[in-house]
């Protein structure tokens, strides 16, 4: 070795671009981008005093709430707080509701401390407490907390499920029905998992609808070269923002009934609903009321987070996941699964219990509580709001009713020769039109590429979260480079007619 040393040679490297686990290269995830990376290069220019054609980058390219400047809920920071440094259930300064949470989550961990690993399944009453979360949600739906797993956000649900569910060969490989656009988490854990990307499309002209006939559609192509087995749906949507019906839920529900499929149901943004002809309803207690023969059958599992709805908890690395009719062998192996990774973050856990345990009325937290939800989840639906009619007014660009979740997905114009640069450079159109945005205006966007568009059609997904300020500032920058940028490449005459 020291002969080696002296020559002056280099040991070779064991991990190579050449012996990279060819899926790890597949993989992509649009929200941490290409787009983003640049973000970050000139934000740090900037910072050394680096001249640019604005002062800041604003980025809307990520769900961040916090980053984007939300402020926490005091009820759920002061619960956590309390778990994090007990000494603090002494002071009083924080309310007894408050100290009573924290004393009964510190009971459920090993040493009353958050430090100590829990049940890989997470602590068992605040399985329970979800479980009591979910049934006042389905209006009485029966929920049993042996079948709620507490997660590392909703992500790790969905790659647990999915890594249950990929098998086979050739033509028996698992098909994985998504819904394009998509949340890239689905594409990315498709590709690494060597499973099939089954897409199936949203209708964008019915305000992102779901199609029971394109369902089909997708199932019936994809049977020629897989097996479907797995149905994802995210709702409401992401990029899309769009809620779905009870009527539509019930067609998706009976077609994954009758083709035999395993539902995946994302529901995260289940507190995120702004139209008023709007609501949402979750997959389970859809389920329920079409009838036993369905409840007792179907195999379902939804999905849930601390990161979304009003509190934005994304670092918490919170959630849970509620599985229905697991075969128990199969489940045994779900919790063998689950154990790999001892258990999800304790921090996470008591996070996701104060969500789904609020103030009551008759607790001291109850007023201040409810008053920062309602804040939260007002700016956010007047941001939606102006964010739709904004992009509306802009030519060249149509964008759908944000009903629900923290996105716009708007359709964007560009003009052939726009088209044919950005391929001659060799990356999609829309990333082009998004990195010209980043480099004139500081705004950071995601190309709709990222997600899956039909062909022929280019999109960019921005988040509705900055503060209304920002986020008029963000929309005004986005109109007025659009419609340079349509002057730059063909006359405004043309695009118009």
């Amino acid at each position: 070795l020291a002969t080696v040393a002296a020559a002056g040679k280099m040991r070779e490297k064991t991990l190579t671009m050449e012996t990279l686990n060819p899926h790890v290269k597949a993989v992509e995830y649009a929200v941490r981008g290409p787009i983003v990376t640049k973000a970050g290069e000139i934000e740090r220019d900037l910072q050394e005093g680096g001249k640019q054609p604005f002062t800041e980058v604003i980025k809307a390219n990520i769900g961040d709430a916090h980053a984007m400047g939300q402020q926490p809920i005091t009820f759920l920071r002061q619960v956590v707080a309390l778990c994090t440094f007990p000494e603090l259930l002494d002071s009083p300064t924080f309310p007894e509701d408050a100290k009573k949470r924290a004393r009964r989550i510190l009971q459920g961990c090993g040493g009353t401390s958050l430090g100590s690993y829990t049940a890989s399944q997470g602590v068992d009453f605040i399985r329970q407490d979800v479980a009591s979360y979910i049934e006042q949600r389905d209006h009485g739906v029966p929920a049993d907390w042996e079948n709620v797993y507490l997660t590392t956000g909703a992500s790790d649900g969905i790659v647990s499920i999915l890594r249950m569910l990929v098998s086979g060969q050739g033509s028996s490989r698992t098909g994985v029905m998504i819904p394009i656009p998509q949340y890239p988490l689905y594409s990315a854990a498709i590709t690494e998992m060597e499973a099939v990307q089954v897409n199936y499309y949203l209708d964008e002209d019915n305000c992102w609808a779901l199609d029971i006939n394109e369902l089909h559609r997708a199932y019936q192509a994809a049977k020629q070269h897989c097996q479907p087995r797995v149905l994802c749906i995210i709702n409401p949507g992401n990029p899309t923002g769009q809620v779905q019906s009870r009527k539509c839920i019930e067609e998706v529900l009976h077609f994954a009934y009758e083709e035999n499929l395993f539902v995946m149901s994302d529901e995260v943004y289940q507190d995120n609903v702004y139209s008023p002809d709007c609501e949402f309803h979750s997959f389970k207690k859809v389920l329920y009321e079409m009838g036993p023969e369905y409840f007792n059958s179907v195999e379902l599992a939804s999905f849930h987070s601390t990161s979304k709805g009003y509190t934005g908890e994304c670092g918490f690395r919170g959630g849970y996941m509620e599985v229905l009719n697991l075969d128990p062998d199969v489940r045994a192996q779900l919790i063998k699964l689950r154990s790999v990774q001892l258990c999800p973050p304790v921090s996470g856990q008591a996070a996701m219990d104060v969500i789904v345990n609020s103030p009551h009325p008759e607790e001291p937290s109850y007023a201040r509580f409810h008053e920062e939800k309602n804040a939260v989840l007002g700016a956010l639906a007047e941001k939606a709001k102006m964010t739709e009619q904004i992009l509306n007014g802009v030519p060249g660009i149509r964008c759908n009713p944000v009903q629900g979740a923290m996105y716009a997905f708007p359709q964007i114009l560009l003009p052939p020769k726009a088209v044919e640069e950005a391929k001659a450079l060799g990356m999609h159109p829309d990333m082009l039109y998004c990195l010209r945005l980043l480099e004139e205006t500081g705004i950071c966007l995601v190309p709709g590429s990222g997600f899956g568009q039909r062909e022929g059609t280019f999109h960019f997904r921005m988040t509705i979260l900055p503060p209304k300020e920002k986020l008029k500032v963000l929309l005004d920058k986005v109109r007025d480079f659009h419609i340079k940028f349509l002057k730059e490449y063909a006359t405004l005459e043309e695009q118009l007619r």
